[in-house]
C-alpha cells in the first residue's frame, strides 16, 4: 500500500511541475512572443534546470500544447462510450461538439475570456505552434481509428481523419470570428448551424456503421 501511495504521490508532483513550466512558458510567450523567449529563460523563471525541462516537455511548442494534451484522446473516448451506449459514433461526436459550444469550451475556439483568447491567438498565430498541433491531431486520429475499429482498417483511418479535420477547421472557424472582434453569443448560432452541416455531410460520405442517423 505504502508503494503505491508513494508511487501516487510521485505522479501528482509529476503533473504539478508539467503544471507549474507550462503556466510559466505560457505567460512568457504571451508577454515576449512564442519566438522571442528561449528554452532557458523558462528554465530560469521556473527554477528548474534546462535538462530537467526537456525531461517533461521534448520540445518547446509541447510547453504550449500541454493544455491540449487531455483532448488528444477525447473524441476516441466520446466514440467507445457511443459504443457501450448504442449510439451511432457520429451522433455522439457532434452532440458533443455542440455541449462543448454550449459550455464556451475553450477547445471549441467559442471562447472570449482574455486569458482563453489571448491563448487561442497565440496558439493560431503561430507557425511553430500550429505545426506542432497537427502532431497532435495526427495521434488523434490514430486513437480515433482505433476506437471505430471495423473489419476495415484503412476506411477507419480515412473516417478519423475527415472527424478531426471536421474539428479542426470548426474550431479555427471560431477563433478566427472571435479574434476579428464578434462576440460568443452572436457567432453562437453559426458555430452550432456549422457543426450540424458538417456532420451531415459527414455522415452523406461515411459508411451507416460509423455515421448513423444525423
Amino acid at each position: 500500500m505504502e508503494g503505491v501511495v508513494g508511487g501516487g504521490l510521485r505522479e501528482l508532483k509529476k503533473e504539478r511541475t508539467r503544471q507549474v513550466l507550462s503556466e510559466t512558458a505560457v505567460e512568457l510567450f504571451l508577454e515576449k512572443g512564442f519566438d522571442a523567449v528561449s528554452v532557458a529563460e523558462i528554465a530560469a523563471a521556473a527554477e528548474v534546470s534546462k535538462p530537467t525541462l526537456f525531461r517533461y516537455f521534448p520540445a518547446k511548442e509541447d510547453l504550449v500544447l500541454h493544455r491540449f494534451a487531455d483532448h488528444e484522446d477525447e473524441p476516441a473516448r466520446v466514440v467507445a462510450a457511443a459504443r457501450e451506449a448504442g449510439v451511432p459514433p457520429l451522433d455522439a461526436l457532434r452532440d458533443h461538439v455542440l455541449a462543448g459550444l454550449e459550455r464556451r469550451d475553450p477547445v471549441t475556439g467559442l471562447n472570449d475570456a482574455p486569458a482563453v483568447l489571448a491563448f487561442l491567438r497565440l496558439l493560431y498565430g503561430t507557425p511553430a505552434l500550429v505545426a506542432r498541433m497537427h502532431a497532435y491531431q495526427r495521434r488523434a486520429e490514430e486513437l480515433l481509428a482505433e476506437a471505430l475499429g471495423g473489419d476495415n482498417p484503412l476506411a477507419a483511418r480515412l473516417a478519423a481523419a475527415q472527424v478531426v479535420a471536421v474539428l479542426r477547421v470548426l474550431a479555427e472557424d471560431n477563433v478566427r470570428r472571435i479574434s476579428a472582434g464578434e462576440r460568443v453569443e452572436d457567432v453562437l448560432p453559426g458555430a452550432v448551424a456549422a457543426t450540424r452541416l458538417a456532420f451531415r455531410r459527414l455522415a452523406e460520405g461515411l459508411p451507416v456503421a460509423v455515421s448513423g442517423s444525423v
